[in-house]
C-alpha cells in the first residue's frame, strides 16, 4: 500500500511541475510523468487492461503534444548531434526488441490461460448476470469499473487532440476570426 502512496506524490509533484513550469515542452514531459505514474497504479490495484489503455493513450498523446510544442526545424539536426541522437534512438529500438522477444516466449501456449478468472466468468456468467452473451457480461458486469475507466482514459484523450487541433484556440494576436471559423 505505501507503493500507492509514493506514486501518488510523485504524481502531484508532476502535476505541480507541469503548473509551474515556464517551458511548454518541460511541462509536456512532466504530464506525460503523471500519466505513467497514473499507469502503474492502475498496475498495483489489479487493473490491467485499464493500465495498458493508459499507457497508450498517453504516449500518443505524449508524441502528439511534443511535437505539436516543436518546431519544425529540430536543433539536433543542424548542431551536428545527429549521429548520437540517432545511435540512441537505434539502440533503443533493438532494445526494446530484443526484450519483447524474450517476453512472447514467456507467455502461455493459446487456450491454456494461467488465470483462474477466466473460468469463474465461463462457469457462472450466465447464472450470475443472466445475460446471454458472455462478453457482455464480463465487460458491462464483472468488470463495469474497468470498463468506465478505460472508456473515460479514451473520452480524454480525445478532447485533448481535440482542443491541440482546433483552429480558433491558435489564433494570433492581432487576427480576428470569422464566425464560419468557429
Amino acid at each position: 500500500m505505501i507503493e500507492l502512496y509514493v506514486l501518488l506524490i510523485f504524481m502531484i509533484i508532476g502535476a505541480i511541475i507541469a503548473i509551474e513550469m515556464k517551458d511548454l515542452l518541460s511541462s509536456v514531459i512532466a504530464v506525460g510523468a503523471v500519466g505513467l505514474g497514473l499507469s502503474i497504479v492502475l498496475l498495483i490495484l489489479k487493473a490491467p487492461d485499464v493500465a495498458i489503455t493508459q499507457l497508450v493513450v498517453e504516449i500518443l498523446c505524449l508524441i502528439i503534444l511534443i511535437r505539436a510544442t516543436l518546431k519544425k526545424d529540430l536543433p539536433f539536426s543542424t548542431t551536428g548531434r545527429w549521429l548520437l541522437n540517432a545511435l540512441i534512438t537505434i539502440s533503443f529500438i533493438v532494445i526494446f526488441l530484443f526484450i519483447g522477444a524474450r517476453s512472447f516466449k514467456d507467455l502461455p501456449e493459446f487456450g491454456y490461460p494461467i488465470m483462474r478468472v477466466a473460468k469463474i466468468y465461463l462457469k457462472e456468467g450466465l447464472n450470475k448476470t443472466g445475460a446471454s452473451n458472455l462478453v457482455a457480461s464480463v465487460i458491462l458486469d464483472f468488470r463495469a469499473y474497468d470498463t468506465l475507466g478505460e472508456a473515460t482514459v479514451l473520452f480524454t484523450a480525445v478532447i485533448g487532440v481535440l482542443a491541440i487541433i482546433r483552429r480558433i484556440g491558435r489564433k494570433k494576436k492581432n487576427e480576428v476570426v470569422e464566425e464560419d471559423d468557429e
